[in-house]
This record gives structure tokens, C-alpha cells and sequence, in this order.
């Protein structure tokens, strides 16, 4: 597992790489806490383009931190879901709460529009 940040109009997207699972849902959690803590952006950005599996630990990661953005008013999106990540979104509900794009450029062009 790997993850590398980029701030980009409030926006901290987390690329990560790999599976996100018991072993890794922990690393990934505090790396973004890290970051986001240090960063000016408001809102945090999964990107799942390397990412081909996800357990319920990946799923509690990702709602831990939409729940904590909710405090504060930040949004938690998704970009570059395959289509096992996607199955992931739908079986637990997660798409419901968190809006999945293609891409960055497409997050950007709908918070333009008030999103």
C-alpha cells in the first residue's frame, strides 16, 4: 500500500495504491489525519484508480472521515472507482454519502456550480 497527497483547490486528494484492508485502512487513516491537518484544504478526495479491493475496514476508514468533515463542514469524494470499488460503494451504502466523479476536473466544474 502506497498513498501520495495533492492539495488542489481545497481539495486533499489521496491517491492511494494497493488494497485497503485491516492491515492497511489504520495506515491510511492516520496518513490522512497527518496531512489534513497540515494542509489548507477543506475537503479530502479518495482516489480509487489503484485500488482493486476494499474490506469493511476500508469502508469504516472512509466513513470515519466523512463523519469528522461533517464537523466542519468539508465533503468527502470518490474518483476513479473500478468496478469493484464501485460494487464496494453500492453493496454498503457508501455512494449514498459520498459523491463519486470520474475525476478531479469533474469535482471542480460541480463545486463551481454550488455543490
Amino acid at each position: 500500500m502506497d498513498i501520495q497527497f495533492v492539495e488542489r483547490n481545497g481539495n486533499l486528494i489521496a491517491k492511494i495504491r494497493g488494497e485497503i484492508d485491516h492491515h492497511t485502512a489504520d495506515k491510511i487513516r492516520k496518513s490522512l489525519e497527518d496531512e489534513f491537518s497540515e494542509s489548507t484544504a477543506k475537503n479530502i478526495v479518495f482516489d480509487f484508480a489503484h485500488v482493486g479491493f476494499m474490506d469493511s475496514s476500508g469502508i469504516g476508514m472512509v466513513i470515519g472521515r466523512y463523519k469528522e468533515l461533517q464537523k466542519t463542514g468539508g465533503r468527502v469524494f470518490a474518483i476513479n472507482i473500478g468496478p469493484e470499488i464501485s460494487r464496494i460503494f453500492d453493496i454498503s451504502g457508501l455512494r449514498k454519502i459520498i459523491p463519486c466523479f470520474a475525476g478531479i476536473d469533474e469535482i471542480e466544474s460541480e463545486s463551481g456550480r454550488g455543490m
